[in-house]
């Protein structure tokens, strides 16, 4: 749509009209243009969990968990955002290559989550719990670390996962 306006008419009629047809126009665009531009609804994306079940090795105990590893830029950036649920037992292992501070967030997140912050030997540096869904706020490593680890938020307290205790899988380089 084109218009084009006169220089400062002296009577406020011509600029009233033009206002008019400005509304009218946008109007009769339908609801798409006051909605701005369609966006389809994001994909999660879902890859198969590992073979090897991923295991956290406390004080009492051992825990298994089904993880997706994310090993990529993309895979990392993508991580469970638009996941409207995930299984109590599956997780997703995030590995970052190399030992450095680590920042997280919850951006397009659903689910609240656990993040367990890993050390490249395998041992869990610092459990952040119960981070909020959709909070671009960030959620900080505390020390260098490999890997970061997302369960379902509450299941760390449950079962008892804290700092010190140990993660074996296959790609953790501590096993």
């Amino acid at each position: 749509m084109s218009l084009s306006f006169s220089p400062r008419p002296t009577s406020p009629a011509p600029r009233i009209a033009a206002a008019i047809a400005i509304v009218l126009s946008a109007l009769s665009a339908g609801p798409a243009l006051a909605a701005g531009p369609a966006q389809a609804p994001a994909a999660a994306l879902v890859t198969p969990s590992d073979a090897t079940p991923l295991k956290i090795v406390t004080a009492v105990t051992t825990h298994a968990f089904q993880v997706e590893v994310r090993d990529t830029p993309k895979g990392r950036e993508v991580g469970l955002m638009h996941r409207r649920s995930m299984p109590e037992d599956h997780g997703m292992l995030f590995d970052f290559e190399e030992e450095a501070p680590v920042a997280m967030w919850m951006k397009n997140t659903l689910i609240p989550l656990d993040m367990v912050f890993i050390r490249a030997d395998g041992t869990i540096a610092r459990v952040a719990r119960q981070t909020e869904p959709m909070s671009t706020r960030i959620i900080a490593s505390g020390e260098p670390v490999r890997y970061v680890l997302e369960l379902n938020g509450g299941v760390t307290d449950k079962l008892g996962i804290q700092p010190g205790d140990r993660v074996k899988h296959p790609s953790i380089a501590g096993k």
